[in-house]
């Protein structure tokens, strides 16, 4: 903050407050900040047992889509089944759920998402590597990949492979990401009219 000003000899003089000279050290990396949206997004999922979110990102670092898993647009979710096992399938979550990656790219407030990079909390099924192929996303960045002994898993491996789409696990460099709604009112070093 400016606390004076002071002109000797023609040379200008700023005498500042003891606002920290220096950026932030802590502040978020795009990847872990693309990744905090997805699980932000998954917030919104319904399913008790899987919250997943997907955020995708432009070569520009701009979101543009976002989608967490959750029943068709229309079709209740209170009259659907959320349940993981049943002796009918049609009495399970599976046959009418639609994953976080399905929901992101149908989400997507751009022309296309050719050449984006799909951030998500679960390594893609082999369903959603279609979309994804399909989509023209060019790199998936996920968290987990505790299904990658499954059949759906290594056939979405594969698809992703041939089709070119490079994948990578994330290593957060930090296990949690805290957001405080109150820390707006905290003053800190910053006076309180500024950003």
């Amino acid at each position: 903050m400016l606390e004076g000003l002071q002109i000797h000899n023609e040379t200008l003089t700023l005498r500042m407050t003891s606002s920290p000279s220096r950026k932030r050290q802590d502040f978020l990396e795009w990847p872990e900040y693309f990744m905090a949206v997805a699980f932000l997004s998954a917030q919104r999922s319904k399913d008790p047992n899987s919250q997943v979110g997907a955020c995708i990102v432009n070569q520009e670092n701009k979101i543009v889509g976002i989608g967490y898993n959750g029943m068709p647009n229309g079709c209740s979710d209170d009259l659907l089944p959320w349940s993981r096992t049943a002796d009918d399938q049609l009495d399970t979550k599976y046959p009418y759920v639609c994953h976080a990656e399905l929901n992101a790219i149908m989400n997507k407030n751009s022309a296309d998402v050719k050449g984006c990079t799909l951030y998500v909390a679960l390594f893609p099924c082999n369903e959603c590597a279609k979309l994804i192929i399909q989509a023209g996303i060019k790199e998936v960045v996920y968290l987990s990949d505790k299904y990658h002994d499954t059949p759906g898993m290594t056939a979405s491996r594969r698809l992703l492979s041939m089709a070119g789409v490079q994948f990578r696990q994330f290593k957060p460099k930090r296990t949690e990401i805290v957001i405080d709604f109150n820390s707006i009112n905290h003053t800190g070093t910053q006076s309180s009219s500024s950003q």
